[in-house]
């Protein structure tokens, strides 16, 4: 699976979560690294690096920063399901290596 300069935004979130559907996720891969930059919503800036397996699964650590001026870091585990559509939907479990620690989970669509 390839996510070279496909877009996706969330569509569910945990509450401990920053990112909304304003949230717009811009990919890019080369082999297996994939990188992305995002913005929108909580968000003024992120960058996120990830190892994507032979899956299709996303292995990432991201960070950002917060419309309050915090620097935030996480990890992040996202499985791709392919919909009907052809577009790839990620789910998503991630935590928090900043803040409260705390876990969430997400749910990404391709756009």
């Amino acid at each position: 699976m390839n996510y070279n300069n496909k877009i996706f935004s969330p569509i569910i979130n945990s509450e401990n979560g920053e990112t909304s559907s304003e949230t717009l996720f811009h990919y890019k891969q080369k082999e297996n690294i994939l990188t992305c930059e995002y913005t929108g919503g909580k968000i003024i800036k992120g960058h996120l690096i990830g190892i994507v397996n032979e899956s299709g699964e996303i292995e990432m650590r991201y960070h950002q920063v917060n419309t309050s001026g915090e620097l935030m870091t996480g990890i992040c585990k996202s499985v791709p399901e392919v919909q009907e559509n052809g577009k790839i939907r990620l789910h998503e479990t991630w935590q928090w290596t900043s803040g409260d620690f705390s876990k969430g989970a997400s749910v990404l669509d391709e756009i």
